[in-house]
């Protein structure tokens, strides 16, 4: 127990390699298995009617599938049938030509010398099947018939002979008891690796020579009804264990541990402890891969059902560094301990992390209030009315009519304000944006408009801000005009005096 804590630390307290005490599965009744743990098919064949004629057509697979006591049965009684009956074809050849009457007359030639009844006769013939050949009994030249069925012996021994010793060679030499080497863990366990939930079990080989070409699948196999209404029993369904990245393709050594990650294509998505223990399905394991030694193919199978699946376990690592070498200790390969593991589902821990959080949902209040906003926000790229120069302007104020169109209207604000963001320096407004009796005293000036007054431009200077239509309003209120650059003086911007008393006589009249 300290050496497990020492080796995984403090966070597994709890270690107990005896499944008797660790777990305590529901008592279940024991229910028909698909494959037994042995990887034998639980499954027979039956009212075949006249499809059994299909067996005898292939003669040669059905001796090899047979049991052993059969294919030995049928071997002796094969030989023993073939030997009775060719010893009595040469009794018969020797009976009919009278050769049993005179077998110890010197004068006579028989067929076969020294045969004088049925025991001689069959053993001429093991002599000759056998080729032992003692030398006392053999064929005279007298006797045609026993040279063609001395032929047809030599023909059909040597078929029996290929056909029976062929099939008990590969009935030998099959690599199914290669299958026993191979094994299995008695449970699989569910529990997290890499921060994802899955069903693990663990494979080993217990031979120093290799699986060439080792790969390992895993089957479902479930009841279930489609939506149609069809009823499927025992529906076969692929479980991942690597395919796509070849995780499948195993490297059988040492003992490895085969990982089936539980995410939404997974048929135990919405698989949790609790419903673990009302479920009914068998996983079927199949590992295949060549025999080193004979290049033979060999098939491993073996199968977990519901009670064998721990919840929450890990295996005990079995590898362990001597000097020089790893060392596998095969006493802990089935042990498991246990290990913190969330009780719920994938698919429910999946739907907890897509609810949104409270702390990260926006008030209604707060929304309404950033929206009304950025709605009364606008953007404007080049726009400054600094007060200092409106100060230098004169504190004083425009016409009156100027101050009434100034404040007409906020559209027509803000639509000569985003007009003159569209430069990107001081922009000069012409006097077309004036009055039409000061637009009529600009277009009267002739060449003396030197000493007249003079409205070529209005000059604004601005810089980037951004500004909301009320605070335009307000500086629209306080407009300061600027001279336009150049020789000329304005009389708008004396410094003597007040600017209404430098205006025309017409201009003095439309301020009163």
């Amino acid at each position: 127990m300290a050496a497990l804590r020492r080796k995984f630390g403090e966070d597994y307290q709890v270690v107990n390699t005896n499944r008797a005490t660790t777990f305590s599965a529901p008592v279940k009744k024991k229910r028909q298995r698909f494959v037994e743990k042995n990887g034998r098919c639980n499954v027979q064949h039956g009212n075949l009617g006249g499809e059994t004629s299909r067996y005898l057509s292939d003669l040669f697979t059905t001796l090899v599938d047979l049991k052993w006591r059969w294919n030995l049965l049928i071997f002796i009684l094969t030989y023993t049938i073939a030997w009775l009956v060719m010893a009595s074809m040469w009794w018969i050849i020797a009976y009919i030509r009278g050769d049993l009457n005179h077998g110890h007359d010197p004068s006579y030639t028989p067929c076969v010398a020294n045969v004088y009844n049925f025991p001689s006769a069959f053993l001429f013939f093991i002599e000759t099947e056998a080729t032992i050949g003692y030398g006392h009994r053999y064929i005279t030249e007298k006797c045609p018939e026993g040279i063609i069925l001395f032929l047809f012996q030599s023909l059909l021994g040597s078929i029996v002979d290929a056909f029976l010793i062929g099939c008990m060679f590969i009935k030998m030499s099959q690599p199914k008891k290669r299958a026993e080497t191979l094994m299995f863990s008695q449970d699989a366990v569910i529990s997290q690796r890499d921060g994802k939930l899955c069903l693990m079990f663990r494979v080993g080989n217990l031979r120093n020579s290799h699986m060439v070409s080792a790969q390992i699948r895993c089957k479902l196999i479930k009841s279930r009804q489609t939506p149609e209404g069809e009823f499927l029993p025992l529906d076969q369904c692929e479980l991942d264990v690597g395919f796509g990245t070849g995780a499948d393709q195993l490297f059988l050594v040492s003992p490895l541990t085969i990982c089936h990650e539980i995410n939404p294509k997974s048929p135990f998505f919405d698989l949790s402890q609790r419903s673990l223990a009302n479920e009914q399905f068998e996983i079927v394991v199949i590992l295949e891969g060549i025999v080193e030694t004979t290049g033979m193919t060999c098939q491993a199978r073996t199968s977990y059902t519901e009670d064998e699946v721990l919840w929450g376990h890990r295996f005990l690592p079995v590898m362990s560094l001597e000097e020089g070498f790893f060392r596998v200790d095969y006493s802990q390969f089935h042990s498991t301990f246990e290990v913190p593991t969330p009780p719920y589902s994938v698919k429910e821990h999946e739907e907890k992390n897509s609810l949104p959080s409270p702390q990260s949902t926006p008030t209604p209040a707060l929304t309404e209030g950033h929206g009304a906003r950025r709605n009364r926000v606008f953007s404007v790229d080049c726009i400054n009315i600094p007060e200092e120069r409106g100060r230098q302007a004169g504190g004083g104020r425009l016409p009156s009519k100027l101050q009434r169109m100034s404040s007409s209207g906020k559209e027509d604000l803000q639509r000569k304000v985003l007009l003159l963001s569209s430069q990107h320096s001081e922009k000069a407004c012409s006097t077309g944006d004036l009055p039409l009796k000061l637009q009529r005293l600009s277009s009267s000036a002739g060449p003396e408009s030197d000493n007249r007054l003079q409205l070529n431009s209005l000059k604004v200077g601005f810089e980037p801000m951004t500004q909301s239509t009320g605070d335009l309003y307000q500086h629209s209120l306080q407009p300061a005009l600027s001279p336009a650059p150049g020789p000329m003086h304005s009389p708008l911007l004396s410094a003597a005096g007040r600017p209404e008393d430098n205006l025309p006589a017409k201009l003095r009249k439309m301020n009163r």
